[in-house]
């Protein structure tokens, strides 16, 4: 280990320890930034070629890329650290493990192997994405670890209720947000996808192993005449420990390219990163934003 990461430990070592598994995303930053400010030594495990490794290893007290289905090596870290509380956050491309092989050629671990073999090489269980989270879960609280809900140490990040921009939808977009709820509602309830693309009534694009940004494109390939409408919202009883719905940047710039209007979200249960550069971002654009209540 390096004398600097050793020498920062050393630091930190009266204080309460969590450890941060990170993946793609700003969202692992703000997290990491908000669990030093309340004073707690943070060990993050990065996902190798997905978290921001430079980043996060300014602000962590420990950093350590490791690959995403080595489930052993960060178990084996926490142990011998002392660690009992963990985190999971930031966005992982899930369409890789469905190539050839594709859980064989990530190189998995013993650990990872044996809690997954029954989803991706016998595939006698199902491979839906609260499945697969709740059996790391399970795995982690095999050996005494509680696995937090990230946003209750960075709970700003989680959007409030209201009209987030200048421009308010229409009555027609209106429509089409209360219908794309309901769909959104009905595909997050079978584990599918979290957004839903509408314009004047119609199901453009619904979200499903190829993840916001991709459904977006393909919305505006679909629907070239814009005013695209996006619902995003959480499950229902959504596991606010795993896959909570999330915009940023990435998803405004995308939106707007393929002709988007109106993000509708769910307030309280949806993740809004670099909120002020997201609403100034939109009011450019001509976007709205909206914040609804919780559909449950």
């Amino acid at each position: 280990m390096p004398v600097l990461e050793r020498t920062r430990m050393e630091n930190h070592g009266n204080k309460k320890r969590i450890c941060m598994i990170a993946a793609w995303g700003r969202y692992p930053i703000y997290v990491a930034r908000a669990l030093k400010a309340r004073g707690y030594s943070v060990h993050c495990l990065g996902v190798r070629g997905l978290a921001d490794r430079k980043a996060l290893s300014e602000i962590c007290d420990f950093y350590c890329p490791v690959g995403i289905a080595h489930l052993g090596k960060i178990i084996r870290h926490m142990r011998r650290h002392k660690i009992h509380d963990v985190i999971a956050l930031g966005k992982v491309h899930k369409s890789a493990l469905f190539r050839p092989f594709g859980i064989i050629q990530l190189f998995p671990d013993f650990t990872t192997l044996r809690v997954f073999t029954a989803h991706f090489i016998t595939r006698t269980k199902d491979c839906k994405d609260d499945t697969l989270m709740k059996c790391i879960i399970r795995l982690f609280e095999k050996f005494g670890f509680k696995f937090g809900v990230p946003t209750d140490y960075a709970p700003d990040l989680l959007v409030q209720g209201g009209i987030l921009t200048q421009r308010k939808p229409s009555d027609i977009q209106w429509r089409d947000i209360n219908y794309g709820m309901l769909v959104a509602k009905e595909l997050g309830r079978f584990d599918i996808g979290q957004s839903v693309l509408v314009a004047n009534g119609i199901i453009i694009a619904l979200e499903a192993l190829e993840g916001t940004d991709l459904c977006i494109q393909r919305a505006g390939e679909l629907y070239q005449r814009g005013g695209l409408v996006l619902v995003k919202m959480a499950k229902p009883h959504q596991d606010m420990r795993f896959d909570v719905p999330t915009i940023g940047m990435n998803t405004m710039e995308n939106f707007a390219r393929a002709g988007g209007k109106v993000i509708a979200l769910e307030a309280g249960k949806t993740i809004v990163v670099d909120l002020h550069d997201v609403i100034r971002f939109a009011n450019q654009h001509g976007i709205s934003i909206v914040a609804l209540p919780s559909a449950e």
